[in-house]
């Protein structure tokens, strides 16, 4: 191993990893660098035969099996270590409740990095409200409440949800010290959530820049994306979702509540991926995104409640405002417009990739200097110098998979947890040698600017960061 690669644990026992998509064949050359442990223990779970075909090439063990909800009880058993090892998961069409669930059973620590479903989920014919990430994640967070503690599972541990989850938190001491308010960091979740409120930070968005592009032009009847396809089009089809807080006074007329849990977050009753924010980050300035439904909408404005239920002391908006690589929004076009879904699927790899970026961070606004962007300004170019097998927008997932380990391993006893509950000033050292330039952006712009003036708009002028203004369309 490089000596300029830190090994941070030792794993005993079989370090399972479910999924060799392109989170996952980014993620092996990180467990590789910075974990001590015995490779003959290592094994991929993986049900495509071109993922077992790399796996064979690169010598690694691997299993080539769907894991189904009749199944993955046994094959899991046959392979893990009771009471050591580590289970990865990063596969689509599994349950992340029940593969958690299985190994804090048996004591095998365990990270994901989004609540996946079984097969099936995202397009059966189920009620709305009941294909929300607030319904899965509320799933979880019973299943944390009638057995807390344990052996240590980190549930949604990737860029988003997971690092961007962290970066709230360092952007929030950044606001407070240049703020002149007190800038250690609070010792536990209320006191997180009253230094949010004493700031005056009325939301997050999780404004996101993808502009990583090949020379070639996307081909029609092709999803092309920086990663997942079929991940990508499942949040887009959910219904979008934000955390809504208490400074909002207007409500979407398509908009729904949930009677139960948190009550921290909203429904629209239309595809995430068809539903447009106005936003803004470092490199395009004021932009347009979409609101895709992620687990840490609602994780971070839950986190950050001060009371309870729907009517608390204290609630900052959250919601995700992605605009992904331009061929992915030009397939996302083609996918709604034409009402199927593209048969062919393509992932824009390291190699294929000439310019851009992936530009993540966290916009907290409606405080006294209006608004701080916060996060990773990663270039594929770098990326390359960083590590193998992947583009930024893969590293900055993959990256965050190994802080989570780490802090797993540091923590074997924390029970299921979220990303906002982990300490993370340890994380992001772990994780920042991978994100290329982490940077603080402050702007004075709002929702109310660079909009054309040439139609009448239903806004409030009176308070620019009402999502009444923020939402396009």
């Amino acid at each position: 191993m490089p000596s300029d690669h830190p090994i941070h644990a030792r794993i005993d026992g079989a370090i399972v990893m479910i999924g060799f998509g392109s989170i996952g064949r980014g993620t092996l050359p990180l467990i590789e660098r910075h974990f001590e442990f015995d490779r003959s223990r290592l094994l991929v779970i993986e049900p495509a035969e071109a993922g077992c075909a790399d796996l064979a090439a690169r010598g690694i063990a691997h299993r080539q099996v769907a894991l189904t909800p009749d199944n993955y009880r046994e094959v899991l058993g046959e392979v893990l270590t009771p009471g050591a090892g580590f289970c990865v998961n990063l596969s689509v069409d599994t349950s992340s409740l029940h593969l958690m669930r299985f190994c804090r059973e048996i004591g095998v620590p365990y990270i994901d990095t989004v609540v996946e479903p079984w097969a099936g989920f995202y397009f059966d014919d189920l009620e709305n409200a009941e294909r929300t990430n607030y319904a899965l994640r509320q799933k979880v967070r019973d299943e944390k409440a009638a057995n807390p503690g344990g052996t240590t599972a980190v549930s949604c541990c990737g860029a988003n949800p997971g690092m961007v989850s962290w970066f709230v938190k360092a952007a929030l001491l950044r606001l407070a010290e240049e703020t002149g308010a007190e800038a250690s960091a609070p010792a536990d979740r209320d006191g997180w959530a009253r230094l949010m409120q004493t700031l005056g930070v009325k939301g997050i968005h999780i404004a996101e820049r993808d502009t990583q592009a090949r020379d070639t032009p996307r081909p029609r009847d092709v999803f092309v994306n920086t990663w997942s396809v079929e991940g990508f089009i499942a949040e887009g089809f959910q219904p979008a979702e934000l955390g809504w807080g208490t400074h909002e006074t207007w409500f979407p007329e398509n908009a729904r509540r949930h009677g139960t849990g948190s009550q921290a977050a909203i429904w629209l009753n239309r595809p995430g991926a068809i539903t447009r924010v106005h936003t803004w980050c470092p490199t395009p300035g004021p932009q347009f995104g979409f609101l895709v439904t992620h687990n840490e909408a609602i994780s971070i404005s839950d986190y950050y409640t001060v009371g309870a239920g729907a009517s608390p002391d204290y609630r900052p908006t959250c919601h995700y405002a992605y605009h992904p690589c331009d061929d992915a929004v030009l397939s996302l076009h083609e996918m709604f417009g034409s009402g199927r879904q593209q048969e062919a699927h393509h992932i824009l790899s390291e190699d294929e990739i000439v310019t851009g970026i992936d530009e993540l961070g966290v916009l907290l606004f409606g405080h006294e200097k209006n608004a701080l962007w916060y996060g990773s300004r990663l270039s594929n170019e770098e990326t390359k110098r960083l590590a193998p097998d992947q583009n930024a927008t893969g590293l900055q997932v993959t990256s965050a998979v190994l802080a989570g380990m780490v802090w797993a391993l540091e923590n074997p006893n924390a029970g299921i947890v979220e990303t906002d509950e982990m300490d993370h000033a340890r994380c992001l050292e772990i994780q920042t040698p991978y994100l290329g330039p982490v940077e603080a952006h402050y702007t004075d712009w709002t929702p109310l600017q660079d909009r054309w003036q040439h139609f009448p708009e239903d806004i409030d002028e009176s308070d620019p960061w009402q999502f009444r203004n923020v939402l396009a369309s």
